[in-house]
């Protein structure tokens, strides 16, 4: 019997690799405390997930982000337009940073390494349901805002300007993008985390957000990354 404080959870696999299929079949049956995983379905062709998801109720999406040579990845920006609450963790063998960003400006809300555990898949699971952004261990993006700079003519300056960002918020947004924590970001930059804490509640005034997730994406959208 399902314990009714546990979520039930609708889950679509989409991956060409049998025994890394297995695994996920292996860790979905077992019970995480949290979730009741129910298995959709799994698919290798990235057509059939559009139809897949049309004719059931499907809340995450556990996706090879290569699947049949990226072409899933460009299938995800339809499918966040279609089913606005479906959440995509995607898996990859690959730790370049311009295939992580791709992914995450295509519309996926995690990312893990293929040589991930079952406790960090769970810890994912949770983290995208709520609408956060994750990253797994291993999965890390450049320290795109070192040395930078307002000037005129860069991306960041013109979206400063189009939402009146200072130059510090524009600076925090590049590792908000990085999803760094506020202790981390203070880190960095020798402030305090409250002081973070005040900068980013700025910011999301200002653009008009009410979590990080919707921070993390308006950064890789408008290049801050």
């Amino acid at each position: 019997m399902i314990n009714p404080s546990v979520k039930s959870l609708n889950v679509l696999i989409a991956d060409g690799h049998p025994i890394f299929v297995e695994g996920l079949r292996n860790i979905l049956n077992i019970p995480s405390g949290k979730f009741h995983f129910l298995l959709k379905g799994v698919l290798q062709n990235p057509a059939a997930i559009a139809e897949t998801l049309n004719r059931s109720q499907v809340d995450l999406l556990l996706m090879d982000m290569n699947l049949s040579d990226s072409e899933g990845l460009k299938l995800l920006p339809v499918l966040k337009k279609a089913h606005p609450h479906l959440r995509i963790l995607l898996f990859t063998q690959s730790d370049d940073t311009r295939l992580i960003k791709a992914a995450f400006r295509a519309g996926g809300d995690g990312l893990l390494l293929r040589s991930t555990t079952r406790d960090e898949l769970l810890r994912a699971v949770e983290e995208v349901m709520a609408g956060k952004t994750f990253l797994g261990k291993g999965v890390t993006l450049s320290e795109g805002m070192q040395g930078f700079g307002m000037d005129a003519a860069m991306p960041e300056s013109r979206f400063a300007r189009k939402f009146g960002l200072t130059r510090r918020e524009i600076e925090i947004m590049g590792y908000i993008g990085q999803v760094l924590s506020n202790k981390d970001i203070a880190k960095k930059l020798y402030i305090s985390d409250q002081t973070v804490s005040v900068h980013r509640k700025n910011i999301m005034r200002k653009l008009g957000v009410n979590n990080t997730a919707s921070l993390i994406k308006i950064a890789f959208e408008h290049n801050l990354v």
